[in-house]
């Protein structure tokens, strides 16, 4: 690049403990593939109006982001090509610029439009810009693309960055920076002001700020071309941004990210490989609205920057191992025990290894304190204990002259390790307490060891175990506190709580009744607090700590497996658990009045805190010991009010499928109603709060109409089916971790009643109902008079055939019997008339219900037994012999409701009495009975006559009986089939016959 201006030359100026002070709060997190990123490679980041992160890669397509999962589209989603170079977000579109043209965004579907390939998207006076490796593009109405000229300069070759301050527009391009006035459209004054590979601008106050890709960074007054600066570092520049009001943050190819004060142009501090980045070729940098940083690395991922209160360690910042077991505070130095590789320790000079002797190496060290000398001691497992520490020596010097000798004090450092083969009892340790010259060890099973060790002597003196038969009865010890009366209380592994006083054990036994281990011990304002694992805290400040409450309150810690407890210099409570840390202000009567939750995206990078590894230093910051390295935490009075939360509508489905026809954000809260038709009676909603800190602690309730609310839930969506129809309001609202409130959002829509509901409608039927009616009521009234006519006149003729078809059966009845019948009667009219006249009307009646039946598929059992009678009384008027006869009906049913084919039990009743009680020698019987079933009517027939065998040997069958027997059975066949009659002869005791019994089954059949 050539300067064709003067320029100044600045020199940055570093200050050792202003670097230190801003190290303090500088924090890494990365994400990777691992947590779902589809490609390492981010080269774009934008944050949309709903809060989303959205990330362009290279080769992997794009990505939302809400601060927990990211959602991943690809050119099987639709993208025309998975290399995306710049994202801009404008009204809920996202344009997306790739190596082969724009992408657009629409919801969900893509619009893909072939261009050069573009630099960067950017958006002025309401227009949206593509700049390409040939020019700029504007994007017009529906999406059409133009090309603008600027420039033969500018036309064909690389534009890089674009921007308006001042009045004016700066171009970068790879050819040179350019200014000119007027609009895109028609450019004025056009005029190249530098050349060179110019790769990004920003403007702050009245300055412009012009990046290079290899010869620094330029900076210009708006009124003053002449007067500009010219910072030499960094180089190989991808972007600058401007953030925290007055820093240039710059992202470089090879060197990370430096950040410069604007005001004074002095570098603040680098990211680099040092602080956690794993590669120095950085993209982008963007501010969120929670004032994040992220930074977009080629290689690296996506990592997230805090700016807050807490400091991380690991063995990227200088630690041998990232897990700490205990941490211990003494004489402004920061005492840790790092994984199994031993102990080191932090001061004001950084972070030192400390030598141990060998028998002390390659051991978990799980507690550390120090004594009223500043001796350190630590505690092992399985290496027993550890001393660190000074003694004071004499030195005698020899004054040859005056034979005298005069003694000089001398410091020498003793480390020394006390274990079973050094004199001390156990190996195992769990905690220390030191009291004065008198110290404690807890063991992991062999109870609480009181001695005393000299080492200016190397004497160790052991004064007493405490165990069993000192009266601990859980020797499974976790935890040991010193209370403010002097009082030394240790927890165990199985829940029990008791404490050393005065040489004597005083066990309470398992004071809260869980059966859980319990943690950790901390005394606090004469108070006692016990953390437990999986059942929370518990605290007590009886007298003697006889009875507990659980720690609870309007919010509550976000676990209840606790590792660790301490309170901090301001009175909260810090909690240490599984996911993090916890920060509890409690009320007066210890009540959790608030709770704060600090865990990997909100600095707090080591997760899982160790067991009673947390200590307070001097200047009253807390230092946590994690499974992922050391934390420490800085309290400032500095309370960042929090957000109120935004809701927003992301899907309305009906029917189960999304309404594309609106767009759905611009449809609540407003006097808009969705028109649904009357089969839509399913309807769902997606709603959505993004909250890029803390994203599993939103929480959402929802009500129909004027219900009352939902209880909250973390659910983001709801579905109603089979609503009413009418006007319905759908009303939801998100809360954030804090339990700060979003703005309600609303969405009405309307379900359009049937037809058939409606009241004009239902009206005009009943109208025309009545009209129709009315109508029908009057037809069918002619056809009733008419009817009746035709009736009249069916009748008359009806008659006439009657008289005609009676006289035809009359012919084909059995002539012999008509015969008999009329010889009888003859026979009875000198002699007997009144006979005459009963036999006369018997067989008329017989004659005429034979005629009507026959007639007829079906009669009703009633009138059956009616003709059967008449009949049967003709027959015994006629007969020679006189007989009985017995019908007996075994039924629940009327005999009217049960029908039966007619003239089938006529043939076999005649068969009886002619061929079988008037041949036979005895006094006539006949009996008919009726049973049936659910389904079935049985028909029975006997009589006490010669039986059936017989009386057909002794005459043949005449041509009547045998086709009435013979239509008979096939009627029976037919109706049930081939075994549907039975005809057997009844015998006596001695194997004379006794008469015939016939017996059929039809098909039960009544008229209901």
């Amino acid at each position: 690049m050539k300067i064709n201006t003067t320029y100044k030359l600045v020199a940055f100026v570093f200050f050792g403990i202003t670097l230190m002070l801003h190290g303090q709060n500088k924090q890494l997190r990365a994400f990777t593939l691992e947590d779902g990123l589809p490609q390492s490679q981010v080269f774009s980041m934008i944050q949309d109006e709903k809060g989303y992160l959205w990330l362009g890669t290279q080769g992997g397509g794009l990505a939302q982001f809400d601060g927990n999962t990211f959602k991943v589209f690809n050119d099987k989603n639709g993208l025309a090509s998975n290399y995306i170079n710049s994202l801009l977000t404008v009204n809920n579109i996202l344009y997306l610029g790739t190596n082969i043209g724009l992408t657009i965004k629409l919801k969900n579907k893509f619009l893909n439009i072939e261009t050069p390939e573009i630099n960067k998207i950017i958006q002025l006076d309401n227009h949206v810009f593509l700049l390409t490796k040939q020019g700029v593009y504007e994007v017009r109405d529906s999406f059409a693309i133009k090309k603008l000229q600027l420039h033969p300069e500018i036309d064909d070759f690389q534009v890089n960055d674009l921007r308006f301050s001042n009045g004016k527009y700066w171009l970068a391009t790879q050819e040179g920076l350019w200014q000119f006035t007027g609009s895109l459209h028609q450019p004025k004054a056009i005029e190249k002001l530098e050349r060179g590979d110019f790769k990004a601008l920003a403007d702050y106050n009245t300055k412009i700020i012009a990046s290079t890709f290899n010869d620094g960074t330029l900076v210009f007054e708006f009124d003053d071309f002449n007067n500009h600066i010219l910072i030499r570092e960094p180089l190989r520049i991808n972007s600058i941004s401007i953030l925290n009001s007055n820093q240039l943050w710059v992202a470089t190819d090879a060197n990370g990210v430096t950040v410069i004060d604007m005001d004074t142009y002095a570098e603040l501090f680098t990211l680099e490989g040092s602080n956690g980045l794993s590669t120095p070729n950085i993209r982008q940098v963007l501010q969120d609205r929670q004032s994040n940083i992220w930074i977009a690395t080629s290689g690296g991922g996506l990592y997230k920057y805090f700016q807050n209160n807490f400091k991380h360690f690991n063995t990227e910042t200088g630690l041998n191992g990232n897990r700490v077991y205990a941490v211990h505070h003494s004489n402004n130095t920061i005492w840790i025990s790092n994984s199994e590789n031993g102990l080191m320790k932090i001061d004001n000079y950084g972070i030192h290894e400390v030598d141990l002797p060998e028998a002390f190496s390659e051991v978990k060290i799980k507690t550390i304190t120090s004594d009223l000398k500043g001796n350190i001691w630590a505690g092992s497992d399985g290496r027993g204990l550890l001393f660190k520490g000074k003694v004071s020596i004499d030195s005698f010097a020899v004054d040859t002259l005056k034979r005298t000798k005069k003694a000089f004090p001398k410091t020498k450092m003793i480390t020394k390790v006390l274990s079973t083969d050094t004199g001390f009892p156990f190996d195992w340790i769990r905690k220390l307490h030191i009291d004065k010259n008198i110290m404690y060890a807890a063991t992991y099973s062999s109870g609480i060891v009181r001695f005393n060790y000299d080492a200016k002597t190397d004497s160790l003196t052991v004064f007493k175990t405490f165990a069993t038969a000192e009266g601990i009865q859980d020797l499974y010890l976790k935890d040991m506190a010193k209370a403010e009366d002097g009082r030394l209380w240790y927890t165990t592994q199985n829940g029990h709580l008791g404490y050393l006083h005065n040489n004597t054990i005083t066990h309470f036994g398992a004071v809260l009744d869980l059966n859980v281990p319990i943690n950790t011990i901390l005394f606090h304002q004469n108070t006692m607090f016990l953390g437990t694992a999986g059942k929370g805290i518990w605290w007590s400040n009886d007298e003697d700590f006889s009875t507990f409450k659980k720690l609870k309150g309007l919010k509550s810690g976000s676990s209840e497996n606790i590792y660790q407890l301490i309170f901090d210099n301001q009175g909260y409570l810090w909690v240490g658990t599984e996911k993090g840390v916890d920060k509890l202000e409690l009320d007066k009567d210890n009540e959790i009045k608030d709770a704060f939750f600090f865990g990997r995206n909100d600095g707090f990078l080591g997760v899982e805190t160790c067991l009673n590894a947390v200590d307070k230093d001097d200047k009253g910051h807390l230092w946590f010991g994690a499974l992922y390295g050391l934390t420490e935490y800085q309290p400032t009075d500095n309370t960042t009010e929090t957000e109120q939360p935004t809701i927003y509508l992301e899907d309305v489905k009906v029917a189960y499928k999304s309404v594309d026809s609106i767009h759905v954000t611009n449809w609540t809260n407003t006097n808009k109603v969705l028109q649904l038709s009357p089969d839509q009676k399913q309807i769902s909603f997606s709603y959505k709060t993004v909250d890029i800190d803390h994203p599993n602690g939103v929480e959402y309730r929802y009500k129909l109409n004027d219900t009352d609310w939902s209880p909250w839930s973390t659910s983001e969506t709801q579905d109603f089916s089979e609503l009413n129809y009418g006007a319905h309001n759908f009303i939801v609202q998100s809360r954030n971790h804090r339990w700060k409130e979003s703005e309600p959002l609303r969405f009405s829509f309307h379900i359009e009643r049937p037809l058939y509901k409606k009241g004009w409608f239902q009206w005009t039927i009943i109208g025309l109902g009545v009209l129709l009616l009315a109508a029908i009521t009057y037809q069918y009234i002619k056809r009733i008079k008419r009817k009746n006519a035709q009736e009249k006149e069916r009748l008359e003729l009806e008659n006439h055939l009657l008289t005609l078809e009676q006289k035809a059966l009359r012919l084909q009845m059995n002539p012999h019997f008509i015969f008999n019948v009329l010889n009888g009667i003859k026979a009875m009219a000198p002699t007997k008339p009144e006979k005459m006249n009963e036999t006369v009307n018997s067989f008329a009646t017989l004659l005429r219900e034979t005629l009507v039946n026959s007639r007829k598929d079906t009669i009703s059992l009633d009138q059956e037994l009616k003709t059967l009678k008449h009949y049967i009384e003709v027959e015994r008027l006629m007969a020679e012999k006189p007989f009985e006869y017995t019908i007996t009906l075994n039924t629940d049913l009327d005999e009217e409701e049960i029908l039966i084919p007619p003239m089938l039990i006529q043939p076999f009743v005649e068969n009886a009495i002619r061929h079988g009680i008037l041949k036979g020698p005895r006094a006539g019987e006949l009996r008919i009975q009726f049973d049936t079933t659910d389904d079935v009517l049985k028909v029975s027939i006997s009589d006490n006559g010669i039986g059936i065998y017989n009386s057909q040997q002794q005459k043949p069958k005449t041509d009547h009986q045998s086709m009435a027997l013979k239509v008979t059975r096939e009627r029976l066949e037919s109706i049930s089939g081939k075994e549907a009659l039975e005809i057997s002869e009844l015998k006596n005791n001695d194997g004379t016959i006794s008469g015939t019994t016939i017996v059929f089954r039809i098909p039960l059949e009544t008229d209901y």
